[in-house]
This record gives structure tokens, sequence and C-alpha cells, in this order.
């Protein structure tokens, strides 16, 4: 499906146009529909879909098209991130160049005190749009600066991770402040228990829009090493040595390890930088633009940080530890490989992971080669890898509850979740129109 057989108002379509696009995603065809009908949407599909085009275009489209008051706020988009939300601004910036009506102010923490006047001025003001995190909307709530009295549209952007990050009470503070007709529009990676919950709650008989996890691109090369913890570091120096060390994104699953990675590199004069939460905005912006820019070599980072990391040539992703669930194995190396262009990821699988990266295994299809470890850093931990069958893997690796639960290799599961998730707050029954279509098609 094209963009122009959706009914999107004219402007939209002539940024979209000036973007070069015209074909739209899975998760746009079905989501931009249903948002221009006034549904409220629950979307469940991975980063890097076009999630953010999937709710920004029917919303600019129906504000651009009136009947909205100019002097309110219309609309309310909430990102886990700060770097996720310039993100999402850079993108408004975009869609709505030729709505010189709609204005946007984006929200988030860092910055000082002028950046938090101008934002207050901005709310107060009645901008169409805010883009914000939660801890700093909540901080503007509390000073009086936000009135969502007469708040059109609602959008939570990654809700996983807002939960993971532990703003659920925060959410719940900004939804009881909106207007009970307010459509509401959440998207997630994944469909853990506190995303159902939040659902229930938010949610007044959703289209149910899921799509399965896409398999890593075949331009993708997929490498392993298995070794134990002490051993971790040598390996990242045979890496470098056989693949470089330029433009390179390496993942870890803790703050304090990145700290801990980021040390050791720079004591062995590798040109890194580090990415986590703990940093304040304007060092996180300019490491960002320092990485981008080729004057850091390696960038070393925490999942949730990386959600607003979108860059085109990175010639290599490394895993310091293996993923919690496929999700964000896909996610972590999808960084690499992209415009076209070829790419490595390579896991480092210490003894306690080897089950976590079996799974992953299985929803691949297929084992990832496992490189031998330089002779002078010993032997390596144990792994055996699932039997093969004509019809495939059988492994059963019992890995950590969570990543059981949430695992793509279980799909039944979410969606058996989905059919019973209930009534909503209208105590309406909800549905599931992934097939709906807009009948209005846009000609020029």
């Amino acid at each position: 499906m094209t963009f122009y057989d959706l009914d999107l108002c004219d402007n939209a379509l002539d940024a979209i146009e000036d973007m070069g696009w015209e074909q739209c995603t899975p998760i746009q065809e079905r989501c931009i529909p249903e948002i221009l009908n006034g549904m409220d949407v629950l979307g469940i599909a991975q980063t890097g879909t076009g999630k953010t085009a999937a709710y920004l275009l029917p919303i600019l489209s129906r504000l651009d098209n009136g009947d909205f008051p100019e002097d309110a706020i219309n609309c309310v988009i909430m990102s886990p991130t700060r770097e996720l939300a310039q993100q999402i601004d850079q993108a408004m910036q975009g869609f709505s160049y030729y709505m010189p009506t709609v204005n946007s102010v984006a929200v988030y923490g860092g910055n000082d005190g002028s950046r938090y006047d101008q934002e207050s001025k901005g709310m107060k003001m009645g901008a169409d749009v805010i883009i914000a995190t939660p801890g700093r909307l909540i901080s503007h709530i509390t000073m009086g600066n936000v009135d969502f009295s007469r708040v059109s549209f609602f959008v939570l952007d990654e809700a996983d991770r807002m939960l993971d990050m532990g703003f659920y009470e925060d959410i719940l503070t900004i939804t009881k402040l909106l207007p009970k007709s307010c459509q509401t529009v959440m998207f997630s990676a994944t469909m853990p228990e506190k995303i159902e919950q939040l659902a229930k709650t938010i949610l007044n008989k959703p289209t149910i829009v899921k799509l399965s996890i896409n398999k890593p691109a075949d331009k993708i090369k997929q490498l392993a090493y298995v070794c134990h913890e002490n051993q971790k570091t040598g390996v990242l120096k045979d890496i470098f040595k056989k693949y470089g060390q330029k433009r390179v994104l390496l993942f870890s699953c803790s703050k304090l390890k990145v700290k801990d990675i980021t040390r050791t590199l720079l004591a062995r004069k590798i040109n890194c930088g580090e990415m986590h939460s703990d940093l304040p905005q304007s060092q996180r912006d300019e490491i960002m633009y320092r990485f981008k820019s080729g004057q850091v070599d390696v960038l070393i980072a925490t999942d949730i940080v990386a959600r607003g990391i979108d860059i085109d040539d990175i010639s290599m992703v490394i895993n310091y530890d293996v993923p919690h669930d496929c999700e964000d194995y896909v996610h972590r190396i999808g960084r690499t490989a992209r415009a076209d262009n070829a790419g490595i990821a390579i896991t480092l699988i210490r003894g306690k992971e080897v089950a976590d990266f079996m799974r992953i295994e299985k929803f691949l299809g297929y084992e990832v080669e496992k490189l031998p470890l330089p002779k002078s850093l010993g032997t390596p931990p144990e792994y055996k890898p699932m039997p093969k069958t004509k019809n495939g893997f059988r492994g059963k690796g019992k890995g950590k509850k969570n990543a059981s639960r949430h695992s793509s290799t279980r799909p039944h599961t979410t969606e058996g979740r989905l059919k019973g998730i209930g009534k909503s707050k209208s105590n309406g029954k909800w549905q599931d129109k992934n097939n709906g279509k807009n009948k209005g098609n846009h000609k020029r």
C-alpha cells in the first residue's frame, strides 16, 4: 500500500513526497487508517518498523484539517528517553513542514533553566503537540505549567521501556489529567504483564495491531565467542585486531558495566565514549555528535539510551552481554547493515548466558558461528548447541523467566493474552482490526 491510498491531508503527503517515501511499512498500513478513524490503538512491534510515522502522520493530518482549539495542547507524546524525544521531534518537524499552523515543543530533562522556561512558555501558549519524557512533564505538571483539559491525542511510544525505567505511576498520573474523550495510542516492542495492565487501564476498545519480529537482515554477518567474564577484555582486543575499531557500537546490559568497559578500553588507548542515563544531557549530546562525526570510534551504551541512536554507517555491533530476549537481540544488531551497507554483529557469551543465546538461535532458526578464543586466553566455557533434526531445533534452554515469557519463540503466548485482555474502561469488548482498511483514497 502507498501513502496515497490513505486518507492523509495534502500537506502531509507533500512532506512524505519530499522525503522520497511511497510505500507504507506494515505497521503504518494497519495503524494509520485506525488512528484517522478515531480508534484507540495498541501496536506491538519492534523498533525500526516505522512506528513514529504510523502515529505522527495521522495525528498531524487531523490537526492540519482543523476543528481543534488553537490555544490548547492538542496532543501529548510520551517517550522513555531524551534521545528518542529528540528523534520524534525531528520527525515532527519534517512531517509538519507544510503545516505552518501546527506547532510543537519538546520537553525533556538535562537542560539549563532557560530551556525549562522556554518549555513552560510553549505549553502555556498552547503548543499543538508536546513531546515529553515522563519525569520532566511531571515537573511541569507540579509547577502548574500544563493544562491537559482539552487534549485530543495521547501517545505512549516504547511503553515497555518506560515501565522498565519505573515510570508506571507517572504515566497513570498524567493519564488521569486527560479528558475521557482523548484518543490514546500505545506502542510496545513486547507485551509483558505490566503492559497488559496499563493497556486495560488507559485504552478504550482498542484496535490491536501485532507484528511478528523481523529476522535480522541477511547483510549482517553474525558471529559469537563463548568465554568467561574475565576473558572478555582479551576477546575485545582480538575482535578489534581482526575487524578494526571504526564505527563500532558496543552494548552492555547495565550502566555500571558501560563505565567499566569504557575505563578499560581507554586504558588500552581505544578511542571510545560512553552513553548511559547517569550522564547529563549536554554530555550525551556531545558524545553522540562526536560519534556521528567520526571523532569517536567505539560507542559503549546501554539498551535504554541506545533507543535514540539512529546512524546508518555503523560497521559493527558488539553484544558484550547476551540480550535478555530475542527482541533486544534483533534491535541491537539491526543497528548495523543499514542503508544497503553490510555489517558484523558479534556476541560474547559467558557460561551462564548459554541457554539465553540458544533461545535466540532457536528464534533465528540457525546456529550463529562460534569463533575460537585466542590460545593465550585459555579454555572457554562449554557450549552445547541444540541438536538439529529434519524439523529444525528442539532445544529447551531454561533461560530467565522474563526472557522466556517475552520471547517471540512463543508467539501464541502473547496472542492468547491479547485475546483475553477482557473489557476496556468503558466495559466494551476489545477488538482486533488488523485488517481494517480506510476506504477513503487520496488522489492528487
